[in-house]
């Protein structure tokens, strides 16, 4: 008993040693070969920011014939010359992608205040299933709250999801298959799917009244894009949950940028059932996050109307310099009179 005991000491000694010894001199190459997002978060660190904005490609993205090519962020800090502001971006990001950017930012950082984009799609089952998700996933492996050598272990051995765009795309198509729609009223159909599927075989008619393909797919787009509800097991809810406590902890102000849906293209295209939904879901993240102590959720769903968002054939949320603006000075005035600038 007393051999096996001292055994099982050493064999733990020996895992703690390898750990030191992987830390102190391999853990860093490891970090910069397979999860270099770790500079976005120690950039800002290093130039001492006080406000940093967390987002994704609506963050950058611009017409290419502007003027103003200003990120939202830049916008936002035009407000504030004084005042060190820094931004995270990275294409495709999520909640679960900046609570991972925000955890490395360590308490005793200058950072005072987030602002973290909040954005509609990524709740629904196209960008949780996305083809994206193993490379970003991969990324994340060797930032869990295990001991680095053990994420090592992991992402040799491959945790996290690899699966073919073909098996990702299947993952939506089935989970829209079991999407319930609910109505406070009468509704044709019951699933996403088949609502989808209706809109394909009913089409869109244009100005002559001929079926055209192209809106079509584009309302079918709409329809799988935003025909959901959001439930407090989504994955997203509980990765926003994870950066309330997070920013809580560490002493910072939070503010959720709900970013700007077509709203008018949706009503177009579909009309008010999914336009019904879309602000159901606006009401659901208002309900849980607008009102937590030091935490501010700023609304700009609908502000900002069709002609200024860049894509045509698409779903996203990229906008001309007038729609970057407007919500760059929503969340300007929602930092001064929360007064989260000091």
């Amino acid at each position: 008993m007393k051999k096996l005991l001292i055994r099982i000491l050493v064999f733990f000694a020996l895992i703690v040693v390898m750990n030191w010894v992987y830390s102190k001199w391999f853990y860093e190459k490891d970090l910069q070969k397979y999860s270099d997002i770790v500079n976005l978060s120690r950039h800002v660190v290093e130039d001492s920011c006080r406000i940093i904005y967390l987002g994704e490609s609506s963050n950058h993205t611009c017409g290419w014939a502007e003027n103003d090519k200003r990120k939202i962020s830049d916008m936002i800090w035009s407000y504030f010359p004084d005042i060190r502001c820094g931004d995270i971006t990275k294409d495709a990001s999520h909640a679960q992608v900046y609570y991972n950017m925000l955890k490395i930012i360590p308490k005793e950082s200058s950072v005072e205040t987030v602002v973290v984009t909040m954005n509609l799609r990524s709740f629904d089952a196209g960008w949780i299933y996305s083809e994206l998700e193993t490379a970003l996933q991969k990324q994340l492996v060797l930032l869990k709250d295990y001991p680095p050598l053990v994420n090592r272990f992991l992402l040799a051995f491959k945790a996290y999801p690899i699966r073919s765009k073909s098996e990702w795309n299947t993952m939506a198509r089935e989970h829209r298959e079991r999407e319930r729609l609910q109505f406070p009223y009468d509704f044709e159909w019951e699933t996403t799917g088949q609502w989808d599927n209706a809109m394909m075989k009913q089409g869109v008619v244009d100005s002559l009244g001929q079926r055209d393909d192209a809106l079509t797919s584009l309302a079918c787009t709409y329809i799988s894009t935003y025909a959901f509800l959001i439930h407090d097991d989504n994955p997203r809810v509980k990765d926003f949950d994870a950066i309330v406590d997070l920013c809580r902890e560490r002493g910072w102000n939070l503010v959720f940028n709900l970013l700007a849906e077509n709203v008018d293209k949706a009503n177009e295209l579909v009309g008010e059932d999914l336009v019904y939904l879309i602000n159901k879901n606006r009401d659901y993240l208002v309900q849980r996050y607008g009102s937590l102590e030091h935490v501010v959720l700023v609304d700009n769903l609908d502000v900002v109307r069709d002609a200024s968002f860049i894509d045509r054939n698409w779903t996203t949320e990229h906008y001309y310099a007038e729609g970057r603006q407007i919500i760059a000075h929503r969340i300007a005035m929602a930092l001064l009179h929360n007064k989260f600038i000091k």
